[in-house]
């Protein structure tokens, strides 16, 4: 089946792009959820109005992400949480974490935008990377810190 992107699909195409799919994937998931078009000859003529439509878009979406990733880059997020032996964490840091922190600080981002591999799990200093267009990746610094009651806890445990 050949269907037509309305939006990017992670490992199929871009918004715009004609790519031939599994029946099954294209009628059960990119047809019902909006993220493609059938390939048909009056839906293509249409594309191709959609294609400008979508660069200039696409343009303007670049600038905004690009602008929003200068913003980002100077955020600092801290994190308290309790720890166990070798600064290992009771539970870890996650990117619904990370996205809840930044909305308090008032940046709406998606958690799926968030780029972590695994959560964190280790006190420390992150360097976490957020997709905000296709071409445009920025960091926030992360510092996960223990919880000041362990470190008064370990404090009287020692002497």
């Amino acid at each position: 089946m050949e269907v037509i992107l309305k939006e990017d699909v992670n490992k199929l195409g871009h918004r715009g792009d004609v790519v031939k799919v599994a029946d099954g994937y294209g009628r059960n998931y990119l047809l019902p959820g909006k993220l493609a078009i059938e390939a048909t000859l009056a839906n293509r003529a249409v594309i191709e109005q959609m294609k400008g439509s979508a660069i200039r878009k696409s343009a303007k979406e670049k600038t905004s992400a690009e602008e929003l990733a200068k913003t980002l880059s100077q955020v600092e997020l801290t994190f308290e949480r309790k720890t166990g032996e070798n600064d290992q964490l009771f539970g870890s840091v996650t990117s619904g974490d990370i996205a809840h922190e930044l909305e308090k600080q008032g940046y709406t981002i998606d958690r799926r935008k968030i780029s972590l591999e695994e959560p964190l799990k280790q006190l420390g200093e992150y360097h976490v990377p957020i997709k905000l267009h296709r071409e445009v990746t920025s960091h926030v610094k992360v510092t996960i810190k223990g919880d000041a009651a362990d470190e008064v806890d370990s404090a009287t445990a020692a002497s």
